[in-house]
């Protein structure tokens, strides 16, 4: 008999997860009781988020158990159902986690609509990374045009929508990335203004060029040497949405910056605003953005690029590389057969 697949959190990192915090376990495929529907994986998301879960300490969701799967969206065939709401065939998303088949009541499951793109979209442009872009942006940042909207990651799943969508609405678009390939494909492809690599020894003067009246709304991804270099070209009254912070996530020990006093001064003077924000916050606007969203897909107005590995078992070397910078745009694991 076929066996399915899971991979589980076999230690909590300290500092950079590594291959042996994971550990690949079979188990026999389950059946669908009453009431219940039997899913198999398709597509499964790799988000920074994940690292978070990963650890003990405060957050605003619980830690994955150590021996528990790992937390993740994913796309999902249903193979086998009691649930009068969900037919075989049928295509859900899904936090069913990082393996090959679930169990579901049918609680939470979505269904996925093939008609508005490809079943990996769900996930990526068209779900909750689209959605932390359009919210983050258009309900915190609130651009308007003319201004200069700064996008740390801005290759990636989120950085990517944030200045396309900043374009739309007439804004400047600026991104930060990581490396010459994607710095040319966020400015000839996705038609920032411009983008600068953040390995560069003179990522503050360059930032500084590209921003000549300062900058308006900063989508932070990122955090670090990034938003120090840009903290001082903040105007009066920027909006900062503060979406990840991936170059603390893998941090030992919390310190506050020797500058935080000529921060708080400046947010203080400068009238600027920060607000942390989850998407889930924003879940009354998930009709407006998947309609918003998907016809910019459909114009053309937002690309989107997906960057895939094969195969479960390369989800732990993928997600390592992820919180690297080694991907170039959504970060997805083709778990089982396309549908669609």
């Amino acid at each position: 008999m076929a066996q399915a697949k899971r991979i589980v959190l076999a230690a909590r990192p300290v500092g950079e997860p590594k291959p042996s915090d994971f550990r690949l376990e079979e188990f026999a495929i389950p059946s669908a009781g009453a009431g219940d529907v039997l899913l198999r994986t398709v597509w499964l998301s790799l988000d920074p988020y994940m690292r978070g879960r990963m650890s003990e300490g405060p957050s605003y969701a619980a830690p994955v158990p150590v021996g528990g799967v790992m937390e993740g969206e994913a796309v999902s065939e249903v193979v086998a159902s009691n649930n009068s709401d969900f037919a075989v065939g049928d295509i859900v998303r899904a936090r069913t986690g990082w393996q090959t088949h679930a169990i579901s009541n049918g609680k939470g499951l979505i269904k996925v609509d093939p008609k508005l793109g490809p079943i990996s979209t769900s996930i990526g442009v068209l779900g909750m990374p689209g959605m932390t872009a359009y919210t983050g942006l258009l309900d915190i940042g609130k651009p308007q045009a003319g201004e200069t909207v700064v996008v740390a990651g801005a290759s990636g799943a989120v950085g990517s929508a944030v200045g396309q969508i900043a374009r739309i609405k007439g804004a400047r678009a600026v991104g930060i990335a990581g490396g010459k390939d994607k710095c040319d494909y966020v400015v000839k492809e996705l038609g920032f203004e411009a983008c600068i690599d953040h390995r560069d020894p003179d990522l503050a003067a360059k930032l500084k060029d590209a921003c000549p009246d300062g900058i308006d709304v900063y989508f932070e991804n990122v955090g670090g040497a990034v938003f120090e270099a840009l903290f001082p070209l903040l105007n009066p009254f920027a909006r900062v949405p503060v979406c990840g912070l991936i170059a603390h996530y893998n941090d030992t020990e919390a310190k506050p910056p020797k500058w935080a006093a000529a921060m708080m001064r400046n947010i203080l003077t400068k009238r600027l605003t920060f607000r942390g924000f989850i998407v889930s916050d924003f879940a009354s606007r998930h009709g407006d953005f998947l309609r918003d969203m998907s016809t910019w897909v459909r114009d053309g107005k937002v690309k989107y690029k997906e960057f895939v590995t094969e195969g479960l078992e390369s989800a732990p070397a993928a997600f390592i590389g992820l919180l690297k910078g080694a991907n170039f745009g959504k970060q997805l694991v083709r778990v089982g057969g396309d549908k669609a």
